[in-house]
């Protein structure tokens, strides 16, 4: 099959965004059955099954933090399109496996499987990077956020209809979604890198040190990167302590805190499908990056501080507004590589983000405990909220501190299609 190495721009970017929204999906499906699946299989156990949980959700990130710059470096030798269509095969196959697992051995195997092929985010973002110009990186790296926003509504609430039918069968639905998406991409991705762009694959840069060295290149991207880290820390605390946090603060059911996380998803996907690209173009990147992270900020602020759970609604769009950030941060720093290093650079990226997932539930959880535990001195049960907060005006002062110098020229690039 012939393929051209200038994309049409617009059925790329549906494909990309197709192929993150499923790898979301998939991931949502999982939430509500996995924790019984794992319960199960420890014997029925609660306390056991939580243990046993917590080590899948390490394992997973410890293989983000691995495999993305892995798969970044082997996207910029042998090109984008096959390390997307095959990470997709390998996340679809591994449903499969998940799916029939009969022990827990088998589950954790298939959950390992998942973060290595669930890496591809990072080349996804290579290839926005290669057909998008550098004035509209900002709005098409905006199509990431959004396909999370959906999957983080859409995804747990399937997975819960799913299985109340069978706890096995979101696994064959995600298995069925990703391997139709690879059908669908065999004929619709072409490739976005051409040949004579690629460079060699070395082990000393697709390892996760070799990767940040790329970061520590640039003062700006040295820079922006602390960043990125903070954000993605200050991040850990959503999914590692706000479920518990409003059970504890507010005595929300389980039917309360659903609502609220689609609130969250939905605005999350208004923010990041319809906002990103005028609020980058009336602000420019800087001042939408800053902006962005202060009403994060101000968001987590409000989570921490609400007394009541309609003065904590309150803050879910003001920390829906945060998604403006990202894209921008995303765009300045391809700026400032080759488009020969894109891959690098966004594995680079997704390898500080499986740090950050790492750190940041174990660090969030215990300042939770912390906080309400019997040796407390005062109560302050949003206290892991107000220390994501100060992470977010750290982040601030970095970005801005690290910008303030013209930002760079765009690298060469492929030629895009208007």
């Amino acid at each position: 099959m012939m393929v051209t190495a200038q994309p049409p721009r617009k059925a790329a970017l549906y494909f990309i965004f197709v192929t993150v929204l499923i790898d979301m999906l998939a991931f949502g499906m999982i939430i509500p059955v996995l924790p019984i699946l794992v319960q199960d299989f420890a014997g029925g156990s609660a306390a056991r099954g939580a243990e046993i949980y917590g080590l899948f959700g390490t394992a997973w990130a410890l293989m983000q933090f691995i495999f993305s710059p892995v798969q970044g470096s082997l996207s910029d030798h042998f090109g984008r399109r096959p390390v997307i269509l095959i990470s997709c095969t390998g996340l679809g196959l591994d449903f499969i496996l998940m799916a029939l697992a009969p022990n827990l051995w088998w589950l954790l195997a298939g959950r390992i499987i998942s973060g290595i092929a669930a890496a591809s985010i990072a080349t996804a973002g290579a290839y926005i990077a290669d057909i998008t110009p550098p004035e509209r990186r900002a709005a098409s790296f905006g199509i990431i956020g959004a396909a999370f926003g959906v999957g983080f509504v859409v995804g747990p609430a399937l997975g819960g209809l799913l299985g109340a039918i069978s706890p096995r069968l979101p696994f064959w639905a995600s298995a069925f979604m990703a391997l139709a998406n690879v059908c669908w991409g065999l004929f619709a991705l072409p490739e976005s890198l051409p040949k004579e762009k690629r460079m060699p694959f070395a082990w000393k840069n697709a390892n996760p040190l070799g990767a940040l060295k790329l970061l520590r290149s640039h003062p700006l991207l040295a820079g922006l990167a602390g960043s990125y880290f903070l954000m993605n820390l200050a991040h850990a605390v959503l999914p590692s302590t706000t479920v518990l946090y409003m059970h504890y603060r507010y005595d929300w059911d389980t039917r309360a805190v659903g609502l609220v996380l689609a609130g969250v998803g939905t605005c999350s996907l208004i923010v990041q499908g319809f906002l990103v690209k005028p609020a980058v173009r009336l602000l420019q990147e800087r001042r939408a990056l800053a902006i962005g992270l202060a009403f994060g900020a101000a968001g987590f602020a409000i989570y921490g501080l609400a007394p009541t759970g309609a003065i904590f609604w309150i803050g879910v769009p003001v920390m829906a507004l945060w998604g403006i950030a990202t894209p921008s941060l995303q765009a300045i720093m391809t700026r400032s590589v080759s488009i020969t290093e894109q891959g690098r650079l966004q594995g680079a990226l997704a390898c500080l983000m499986g740090l950050a997932s790492l750190i940041g539930p174990t660090l969030f959880t215990q300042i939770f405990a912390v906080s309400i535990g019997p040796h407390a001195e005062w109560a302050m049960p949003g206290a892991p909220f107000l220390v994501a907060a100060l992470l977010l005006v750290l982040a601030i002062a970095l970005a801005l501190r690290t910008t303030r110098t013209p930002l760079p020229e765009a690298p060469s690039s492929m030629p895009c299609p208007p």
